[in-house]
């Protein structure tokens, strides 16, 4: 029973943990490919993000990057940790004043990715995760 508990458990998190890597990994390619890493830091200069060009790369490289990582389970606490940053700048520069649904442009959204990033952040990363087998071939190697 508690097998497959965990069983079950590593693939929620499995399911989560890519989910969220589409998401990032998408916002990020739109950042970089499909508007432009220029225009992105002028959008955020009208919007009075503070040092838009360096906070357009930072989100722009969390997003896609991280997505990435999130994708494969690579790095998964840190990149969690980077992401609800990126999401925290999101709701208190960009979406805060609209109000709390995402349907008004408001911090719905970056909320509920902050939600996410945290639960997979803290969670087993599942067994398909990079970071599973690493750890793996690191506690073989420290106990021989």
């Amino acid at each position: 029973m508690a097998a497959q508990l965990e069983r079950g458990q590593g693939l929620a998190s499995t399911i989560a943990r890519v989910i969220l890597g589409v998401i990032f990994f998408a916002h990020g390619w739109q950042k970089f490919v499909t508007n432009g890493i220029d225009n992105v830091a002028a959008s955020f200069e009208k919007m009075d993000v503070p040092l838009p060009t360096l906070s357009a790369w930072f989100a722009g490289i969390v997003e896609l990057v991280g997505g990435a990582a999130l994708i494969i389970g690579l790095a998964v606490p840190l990149v969690a940790v980077l992401g609800i940053i990126d999401m925290l700048g999101a709701i208190i520069f960009v979406h805060w004043d609209a109000g709390f649904f995402a349907s008004n442009g408001g911090y719905e959204l970056p909320l509920a990715l902050i939600a996410g990033l945290i639960a997979v952040g803290i969670a087993s990363h599942g067994p398909l995760a990079a970071d599973t087998h690493l750890l793996k071939s690191r506690s073989k190697a420290v106990r021989q």
